[in-house]
């Protein structure tokens, strides 16, 4: 669509340690809208994920990628949204923290059954 090479390696740097708390900040309020979406709201899930990716993209100084598969995806590719390999880590890591830190959290809110969805064959519902 744009004439460019469909797998390229991004030049794109993302090296700062503000830009890693912002995939911190950005993927634990992600986890933190599904958990909760998915313990209270199950079919308000796909709004409220792209509201939040939406917003996010504003409000944090990584642009909110917030999932390890997006990372790596953006490291093939060399435009304003890629990232360069180098700073591939930096972003994960700050994604498996945020992540950590949001499921604590929300079983914390909710407690254990939130890893749980509800059995109709025992006549289980969400509540």
């Amino acid at each position: 669509m744009f004439g460019l090479p469909i797998v390229q390696i991004s030049t794109h740097n993302r090296p700062t340690l503000g830009e890693g708390l912002g995939e911190v900040i950005a993927t634990f309020g992600l986890v933190l809208v599904i958990l909760l979406a998915l313990k209270y709201r199950v079919e308000a899930i796909p709004m409220a994920v792209a509201a939040f990716i939406t917003s996010a993209y504003w409000f944090t100084s990584s642009t909110s990628f917030a999932n390890p598969a997006v990372t790596f995806a953006r490291a093939m590719t060399d435009t304003f949204a890629g990232i360069s390999p180098q700073s591939v880590p930096l972003f994960v890591g700050g994604q498996l923290l945020g992540g950590a830190a949001a499921t604590l959290l929300a079983h914390w809110l909710i407690g254990a059954k939130l890893a749980t969805s509800p059995d109709p064959n025992r006549g289980e519902t969400l509540q």
